[in-house]
Formats: structure tokens, sequence, C-alpha cells
């Protein structure tokens, strides 16, 4: 056996799974002694989004050394929309097919479905996380988050994130329309950390509005940035363990 994995929580791993297809069409998994991790770079390398699951999360785990295997996430989340609360999730690696098992037993009567998807040939590429040190960050309710970047969405194409004067600043322009937030610890952040006195940065729109995505799976969002450095945004997922997008900015 190279990897298997169960998990008790199904329908917050449902949240993941259609995370996933909507991220990108083939996820490429890492599965080290630490958990599973999806790493995936956009087409145009502005986005960099991070999935991982500690093996902790799950109520079995184990892995021969590492493991990495690629499947379509549309068809991994159609499978994954068949479990349900009563069911208890198994993922295993059949190498020697090209194949992930999925497993779904029923809890109470111990009846098992089967489904199996196709692994994808393709080499494993090395995406290092970000090596950045940014100067601010803030904690923010996901519904709160999701708020402030669908107002941004009504205005322009641009958003400029500031720190100053201990509070946060978030605005966008266009002509004859401006939207302006400013959030302050309590309200609505839950703290804000900040070690330098000023910040500026500009992000696209239009990739803040990909961070979405994962909001129904997520109970936290942590927000870091700084001048001219790419955002970082953490969402802590309800199943545990983090999904995160860096978000290359635009320089001005």
């Amino acid at each position: 056996m190279v990897f298997k994995a169960s998990i008790t929580a199904v329908p917050k791993f449902r949240y993941i799974a259609q995370t996933l297809a909507k991220i990108t069409d083939e996820a490429p998994f890492y599965a080290t002694m630490d958990g599973l991790e999806v790493k995936v770079l956009s087409p145009d390398k502005t986005t960099l989004t991070i999935l991982k699951i500690p093996s902790i999360s799950f109520e079995e785990y184990n892995v021969d050394g590492e493991e990495f295997f690629v499947i379509a996430t549309d068809e991994f989340n159609k499978i994954i929309r068949r479990g349900t609360r009563d069911d208890i999730l198994v993922l295993e690696l059949d190498k020697e097919n090209n194949r992930l098992k999925i497993i779904f037993k029923h809890k109470k009567t111990g009846m098992e479905r089967t489904f199996y998807i196709e692994t994808k040939p393709r080499t494993r590429e090395e995406l290092p996380e970000p090596k950045l040190e940014l100067g601010v960050s803030f904690r923010i309710l996901p519904d709160d988050y999701k708020h402030i970047i669908r107002d941004l969405k009504v205005i322009g194409e641009e958003a400029v994130f500031q720190y100053k004067n201990g509070k946060i600043y978030i605005f966008s322009q266009a002509q004859q329309k401006e939207y302006r937030g400013e959030f302050e610890e309590g309200s609505p952040l839950s703290y804000i950390s900040a070690t330098v006195d000023e910040a500026r940065s500009v992000y696209s729109v239009s990739l803040l509005e990909t961070t979405l995505k994962p909001i129904q799976a997520a109970s936290d969002v942590l927000v870091s940035f700084d001048t001219n450095k790419p955002l970082k945004i953490e969402f802590t997922l309800a199943l545990g363990g983090t999904l995160d997008y860096w978000i290359v900015p635009v320089i001005e």
C-alpha cells in the first residue's frame, strides 16, 4: 500500500473537492508524511494556489515515503459529491493500475460503494512556496471578506490595499465611480498585525475574485501584504488545514 487515507467529515471534504474543481482541471496531489498537498500555478503565473490538509485531519493516514498523483478535478468532485454525512470516505492510490480508489463506507450498515478514477501521466513539478516577509496581516471572517471583494468588482479593475495609522484601507476607482473601505481591529477585523509603519500595494480585482472559491469551506481568512509585494490570502479550512493564494502585485 503506497497511500491510503480515510476521513469521517465527508460534507467538509466535499467543499474541498468542489473548490479544487473551480481552481483547476487537473490537481497534482503530493502525499507526504505531513499530509496531502496540492499546488497549482495559473497559466499566466499570476496566482499560486496551495492546499494543505495535515495528516491529523484524517482518521487514518498512511503513505510510503512520498507519493505524487494527478487526477481530473471535475470527475473527482462528481464522485465525492456522492458521499454523505453517514459515510466514511477512504482514498487509496492504486499505482499498479494508475488509478485512485474512492470508497464510501456507511458508518452504521458497513455497506461499501467503490469508485475508481484514472490518474494522469504527468511529470512531477516542483513549485516552491514563496519565502517572503509581509509587513501587514489582518484577520477577517469569510463573509466580510467576500463582501469587500464583491464591492470592489462593482467599481474597477484594480484595488489598492493600504496600511496606515493602525488601519487597513482598501479602495478602487474608475470613471465616475469609487469604493473606499476603512477597516480596524474590532470593526470588522479580529486583529491587525504590522511590522511596518505604512504599506501600499495594488492588485487585480479579477484575481482577487478567484480567491472567493473556497469561501464555503473556510472558517477564517488571514490577509497579508506589503508594499509592491505579492498578496497572501490564507483560508483556514473547517476540515483542518489551509488553502493559500499568492497573487502578484500590479506595479504602479
